[in-house]
């Protein structure tokens, strides 16, 4: 019944015999169940990885099951960060995808690939993000990760939004979280808001992205150096894929003018992201770049959690993690 859930039959048997017979041990369990005690045990097992046990207060060495309702809430939520590691992984194999287009095709043959064309240097890029942009007639979407934005990319920018708004072109853009600790581009992004402009935040972003009209989009050969190439891509599955990316990312980012929120375990999504990239294996040096902060920050960030856990090394906090509910049980 709960199986959908990640529990398996034989867990819930005894899950739900621990509720309604608290006191008894395991030899009584597996009676009650016809059950091996083998059996019970590797059921209990699985019940306090999945924190729906815990030592009883009254009786020394024995479990008791926690109530339903907390139970249940346990094992969605679980289920819920589980979906949520997944469509990020599907948010990454996109972008991946459209990438390894820019990436290996050959564009130096003798035959040109209509769908892709590479602009090398960032006089190329812009140049072509300024015609594009005058070309514009309803849209245009932007992830813009690295953070805050230096002042002098801040004004040169604001021209061409303003003759954009202005024209009726709807403009949405993410950004990270970490912008708004930026007063600068606080102020610039509610410069753009009050012209009509679009604005949310989100914890990380795939790649720097921008599709104009939902027919051409411009992302970067490599993430790590922006600037010194990049692809317009124009092949209409590529388009739909990076669209739908888009909207995606777009549904779960918080508009700016919302309060920083947190979920269940009181996790903020910066909080929860840094979890997830200390669980891939990411340096401090490499989460701060993902998340648009100071090295130094990513290492205040990644210590605070684990002291809230009371991890000493962090392959402890990823096992504390996934004990806590901050991270899916791994299968």
């Amino acid at each position: 019944m709960l199986a959908s859930l990640g529990l398996d039959a034989t867990a819930e048997a005894v899950y739900r015999a621990m509720l309604t017979r608290p006191r008894d041990g395991v030899t009584a369990l597996a009676a009650h169940l016809a059950l091996t005690e083998e059996e019970v045990r590797r059921s209990l097992d699985t019940l306090s990885e999945l924190t729906l046990v815990r030592p009883s207060y009254e009786y020394e060495r024995q479990l008791r099951a926690v109530s339903p309702d907390i139970g249940m809430e346990i094992l969605m939520a679980r289920q819920q960060a589980e979906l949520a590691a997944q469509q990020q992984r599907l948010e990454a194999s996109r972008v991946a995808a459209a990438q390894m287009i820019a990436e290996f095709a050959d564009l130096t043959s003798p035959v040109r690939h209509p769908e892709v064309e590479r602009l090398i240097g960032l006089d190329a890029i812009r140049d072509r993000i300024a015609s594009l942009a005058r070309a514009l007639d309803t849209e245009i979407l932007t992830f813009a990760p690295g953070g805050a934005h230096r002042a002098e990319t801040i004004e040169a920018s604001k021209p061409q939004d303003e003759a954009l708004l202005t024209r009726g072109v709807r403009m949405r853009a993410v950004y990270l979280n970490s912008i708004r600790n930026s007063s600068t581009t606080l102020a610039y992004v509610a410069w753009l808001a009050e012209l009509g402009g679009e604005v949310r935040t989100a914890p990380e972003l795939p790649t720097r992205m921008i599709i104009f009209d939902g027919r051409t989009a411009l992302i970067p050969v490599d993430s790590n150096d922006s600037a010194a190439s990049a692809v317009l891509l124009t092949g209409q599955g590529t388009l739909a894929a990076l669209c739908a990316l888009f909207e995606t990312v777009w549904a779960k980012a918080q508009p700016l003018s919302e309060p920083v929120m947190h979920d269940a375990s009181g996790l903020s999504a910066q909080e929860a992201a840094v979890i997830h990239l200390l669980a891939q294996g990411f340096t401090d040096e490499a989460i701060a770049k993902r998340l648009g902060v100071s090295p130094r920050t990513a290492r205040r960030l990644a210590s605070e959690l684990m002291d809230r856990l009371g991890a000493r090394s962090r392959f402890e906090f990823g096992m504390r993690a996934v004990q806590q509910g901050w991270l899916p049980k791994q299968q």
